[in-house]
């Protein structure tokens, strides 16, 4: 089912197992995993997204939706790694963006510009309120992010209200071990896309970042309410739908 066609790109949601599974080995590349297929028990739950190159027919970005509200919260994913009470009592419905990832050999800015207003478009005709994942930094050495966790900490925790608890056995606690100020042009440039992303339309993230050594990855559980989008953003993402 196709979504979005914008310039060579296409973005559709995947109706095949075939379809699947092109998404499934392009997250393994991206990944660096041994076996050609990303695959977990929660793709099943999942509604898949691709974008597709169409001057070869190629999946060049994908990720994964699972739609919750508070009572199945704990479903989640990231429920494996992070303590999500304090969401419980969200009022709305929230949708979790999973295994979101760009071939490393394309770039070009309006893959990820396309995946977004896809998104954008699905977030609005389902009445998400809350989108959110875990955003992750390559690898599980905290010493080449730390100006990028230190910008976390100084602009971006989440409200406390929302605040994800630790639950996961190994965890950088970069809140309360941080007090170095930011070098903005480091931190940014440590910053991963999607997390960038985020953050520019007022996403938050929680206090610790879980080191997942089976992915090889630091990530953190990210927030977006879209009731806090900039409007001005919102149009930008809405203009390709």
């Amino acid at each position: 089912m196709i979504l979005i066609q914008s310039g060579r790109y296409t973005v559709r949601q995947a109706t095949t197992q075939t379809q699947i599974t092109q998404a499934q080995a392009l997250r393994s590349r991206c990944f660096g995993l041994a076996g050609p297929l990303d695959t977990d028990a929660f793709d099943a739950r999942s509604i898949h997204i691709l974008v597709e190159d169409t001057s070869d027919g190629v999946v060049v970005c994908c990720y994964r939706l699972l739609a919750l509200d508070g009572a199945s919260l704990a479903q989640s994913y990231a429920a494996q790694f992070y303590e999500l009470s304090a969401l419980e009592g969200y009022q709305g419905r929230m949708l979790e963006m999973g295994r979101f990832c760009v071939d490393p050999d394309r770039c070009d800015a309006d893959i990820l510009r396309v995946a977004w207003a896809a998104l954008t478009d699905l977030v609005d005709s389902q009445d998400v309120q809350l989108l959110f994942g875990c955003s992750s930094f390559p690898g599980t050495e905290t010493a080449h992010y730390l100006d990028a966790f230190a910008m976390l900490r100084a602009r971006h925790l989440a409200p406390k209200r929302w605040l994800p608890r630790v639950k996961a056995p190994d965890v950088f606690r970069y809140a309360a071990r941080l007090r170095r100020k930011p070098d903005v042009k480091k931190a940014m440039l440590r910053m991963p896309p999607l997390l960038r992303t985020y953050l520019v339309m007022g996403g938050w993230v929680s206090d610790h970042a879980v080191v997942d050594h089976q992915m090889n990855t630091l990530h953190v559980f990210t927030g977006l309410e879209i009731g806090a989008i900039p409007d001005n953003r919102k149009r930008l993402l809405r203009a390709l739908v």
